[in-house]
């Protein structure tokens, strides 16, 4: 695919390095192929809790030490990223999930946080009803577990994750227009990602994706900061998907193009939403560098090592 745009490798190596979390910095490497997983999940091990679960703002906008729904999220986009790699971690994480599903098999889209530990957490964060079971964290937390169980049978097999998968069936069955913008992202990121291993998933996923501005046109975030939107590839960021086939090439060209033009002076990629911290801003953009470099390298722009 030919981009007019080029990313400015060294500019990003150097704003990680300034910027970026340790995490991220151990993500970049392994993105590089400069890194390893293990040192990758090392990192991601001071987010851990006993309990199996990940806390301490692993999600920048939530900074509670306590386990999160949302912090397993990004802990099983690092077991996909260090596939084939297995690590026992994604067991005892399931492990928790199961504990706090709910009975219909849901997750609450986050769990109660008191006094000072919700300082500097997004109000939506720390609001949130536990007794609610969310179609939105469900289903992004479903889908990256199944990726990750592509490479690491604990997790493909593990009873929470059928759970997840059948109340997530239930409700989007139930769905007569599109949720919510962020919602609707991980509603087609979980049946992109079980097309075609479930046969009720692929005419799901054609139906709502229907729904998606076919001229390419960003969808607002219902109650986001002023200008956040989600384009095309917030929806489909992986090519070669079933997703992706449902969508305009030209639309998907422009969209990869603009990503790379985003890289900002000072070699980092930005964010549009509002960051609650200080802290979180700065860790979003390292988190976002890491995702725009790997979006633009699975569309064939080589890395500085690839060169």
């Amino acid at each position: 695919m030919h981009f007019t745009h080029a990313p400015d490798l060294t500019g990003a190596t150097a704003f990680m390095t300034t910027h970026a979390r340790l995490l991220d910095r151990r993500r970049f490497e392994l993105l590089r192929g400069t890194g390893t997983p293990a040192a990758v999940v090392t990192a991601l091990d001071a987010y851990r809790n006993g309990d199996g679960g990940y806390g301490y703002a692993l999600e920048p906008d939530l900074r509670s030490a306590l386990s999160q729904p949302v912090g397993a999220l990004f802990a099983f986009e690092v077991f996909e990223e260090c596939g084939p790699a297995v690590f026992s971690r994604t067991t005892q994480l399931c492990d928790w999930l199961d504990s706090i599903s709910l009975p219909d098999g849901g997750l609450p889209f986050a769990l109660p946080m008191t006094g000072a530990d919700a300082a500097g957490s997004a109000p939506f964060w720390a609001g949130a009803d536990p007794d609610v079971s969310s179609l939105h964290m469900t289903s992004e937390l479903a889908a990256a577990a199944h990726r990750v169980g592509l490479h690491d049978p604990a997790v493909r097999d593990h009873p929470w994750l059928a759970r997840a998968t059948g109340f997530c069936q239930e409700r989007i069955a139930g769905l007569d227009r599109p949720p919510p913008a962020v919602e609707f992202r991980f509603v087609l990121d979980l049946l992109d990602t079980l097309h075609p291993g479930r046969p009720w998933a692929p005419a799901e996923l054609e139906r709502l994706a229907g729904f998606l501005p076919r001229d390419g046109s960003p969808l607002p975030v219902e109650g986001g900061g002023e200008g956040e939107t989600l384009r095309l590839l917030d929806f489909s960021p992986r090519p070669g998907r079933p997703l992706r086939a449902l969508l305009d090439p030209a639309v998907v060209a422009d969209e990869l193009d603009q990503l790379a033009a985003d890289q900002r002076e000072d070699g980092g990629w930005g964010v549009d939403w509002t960051a609650h911290s200080p802290a979180a801003a700065l860790e979003w953009r390292g988190y976002a560098t890491v995702r725009a470099l790997t979006i633009l390298r699975a569309h064939g722009v080589p890395l500085a090592h690839e060169r």
